[in-house]
């Protein structure tokens, strides 16, 4: 690859700090988000198993002999690996072998079946999951606030300028796809599509050689689409099918399409906080749905920039979504996790990230500035609330937000912060 033309990415950082402590590193997520360029740029020397050039030469080599293909300098890149699960193994065995940091950087759009792979490589190859692009890495945030610096509770405030309900429909259908990042608005709904058809159509398949019912795949990601960023139970996804499209999927299906859905990275849900609270209330344990990007969610649902302005109910899902896949992004890039809270008094906080010393931030995320003020009463009884009850309170309260100009510290100590100014 060609250096000079590498766009950074907030990964960059993580790779090559995993790379100094472990023999191996798996790089893994969605197709097409960049994990082959990132990898590539930190690598010595490469073999792409899934070049189709000689009629799968590479794929053949490395299933006849996965050690040949090892052999170069390091460290050295390896390409879907899970084409040939063996792979796994035998980079294991090079790394105790040779006993040196930084051996090979292995790539990854699929969890394969445990059949074929005899061993974890705990402390041996490192897992960093990759997501698409978030807006700072696309050049849509300005990136004048920082999210880590947020999270202890320091936030400068600054003009960041306007932002129209039109240009964040447009982030939302363009996705944060790296080859998606210059394409005309009215084309940017293609490569969603394709990336879909291309995981029904092929990757499901080859994931375990069983043949599936596309139709009901594709019913499923529907219904999804509709859910998105809310906690729908499975029995839900069901009756949602039933209703809308007249057509019934039981419930061991549902529960086997989902986990194929995880292991291609087209899914990337929001857990459940539950820990360092130690609140007397109950809290609930669903996840929140997601795909890895909401254009995923666009595309399934036809919805266009013009068609979500004039749906502001399903724009407030999608805008939530835009938001929550760049909060885990700029949290993983400090050792913090994104989750999201719910209890038994319905009571709910949107994104929920816990800082590695058990500290944790609440924030509320809404599309207009007329929200805010609600938003914030919300955060601020919450977490009187849990005080109340005895329980740990976040230690700081944000508001993110899309159309607002400036980040700032409201009097009653609540931050806000636009989607469009954030960075890691």
């Amino acid at each position: 690859m060609n250096r000079n033309e590498y766009k950074p990415r907030i990964i960059d950082k993580k790779i090559k700090e995993y790379l100094s402590v472990f023999g191996a590193v798996c790089v893994e997520g969605p197709k097409w988000c960049g994990k082959t360029w990132s990898s590539s740029y930190h690598s010595k020397s490469e073999i792409m198993i899934g070049d189709p050039d000689g009629n799968f030469q590479n794929r053949r080599l490395a299933e006849m002999s996965p050690s040949l293909v090892l052999e170069g300098e390091t460290p050295r890149l390896i390409d879907e690996w899970q084409e040939v699960p063996p792979l796994w193994d035998a980079v294991r065995h090079k790394v105790d072998q040779k006993s040196e940091k930084g051996q090979f950087i292995l790539t990854g759009s699929a969890t394969p079946n445990h059949k074929g792979i005899m061993h974890s490589g705990a402390g041996r190859i490192a897992r960093l999951r990759m997501r698409p692009m978030s807006l700072y890495e696309s050049g849509n945030s300005s990136g004048k606030v920082s999210l880590e610096d947020l999270c202890k509770g320091n936030l400068t405030p600054a003009m960041t300028g306007e932002v129209d309900l039109r240009k964040i429909t447009e982030f939302i259908y363009r996705g944060g796809w790296p080859g998606n990042t210059d394409i005309p608005i009215d084309k940017a709904g293609l490569l969603p599509n394709e990336y879909l058809k291309a995981v029904i159509d092929d990757d499901v398949y080859r994931i375990d050689g069983i043949k599936r019912d596309v139709s009901k795949m594709n019913l499923l990601l529907k219904s999804l689409a509709r859910n998105e960023s809310t906690t729908v139970t499975n029995k839900t996804l069901k009756a949602d099918v039933k209703a809308i499209d007249d057509e019934d999927i039981d419930s061991d299906t549902i529960s086997v399409y989902l986990d194929i859905f995880t292991r291609l990275f087209l899914l990337d849900n929001q857990p459940p906080f539950a820990s360092n609270i130690r609140s007397s209330v109950r809290l609930k344990q669903a996840e929140k749905r997601h795909f890895a990007d909401p254009s995923l969610a666009c595309a399934l649902l036809k919805a266009t920039p013009d068609r979500l302005i004039n749906d502001l109910e399903t724009l407030g899902f999608l805008f939530e979504a835009l938001c929550e896949r760049d909060l885990r992004i700029y949290a993983d890039s400090f050792d913090a996790k994104l989750y999201h809270y719910q209890d038994y008094n319905n009571r709910e906080i949107d994104a929920v990230i816990e800082l590695s010393d058990g500290k944790w931030c609440a924030f509320e995320i809404k599309l207009g500035a007329n929200q805010i003020d609600k938003a914030a009463e919300s955060l601020l009884n919450l977490k009187k609330s849990i005080e109340e009850e005895g329980g740990i309170a976040p230690s700081v309260l944000c508001v993110i937000c899309g159309l607002s100009n400036a980040a700032y510290i409201r009097d009653d100590g609540v931050f806000v912060v636009p989607i469009t100014a954030l960075k890691d």
